[in-house]
């Protein structure tokens, strides 16, 4: 997944007080582990984020949010949204959304 290296600097700055978080790279850009779990992922003009299936509906509901088809086949509990969704304290959200999911899953 081509990145947007803007978008990969906004998110390591929102992310960077958040312990337990690391970067890594996949799918061809970058991607943030919380816990080793990913949270989110950065492609061009848009955010990723692993919100969980039982918070989908919850975020596909939100400005900007549309849920990821990849081959054809929907991946249940991924979102994208669009960067211009995420401004004044929204990024935050979609990020506390993400991690509210990443930490209820198993130790890794």
């Amino acid at each position: 997944m081509p990145h947007d290296p803007h978008l990969a600097e906004t998110m390591r700055k929102a992310l960077c007080r958040r312990r337990g978080v690391t970067e890594k790279k996949m799918f061809g850009g970058y991607c943030w582990l919380l816990n080793g779990h990913m949270i989110a992922g950065v492609e061009v003009g848009r955010y990723m984020f692993r919100v969980g299936k039982a918070q989908e509906a919850e975020a596909l509901a939100r400005p900007g949010a549309a849920p990821i088809i990849f081959s054809g086949r929907r991946m249940g509990g991924l979102v994208w949204v669009d960067a211009d969704a995420c401004g004044g304290g929204r990024l935050a959200e979609w990020i506390e959304l993400a991690a509210t999911f990443a930490r209820g899953l198993p130790p890794k």
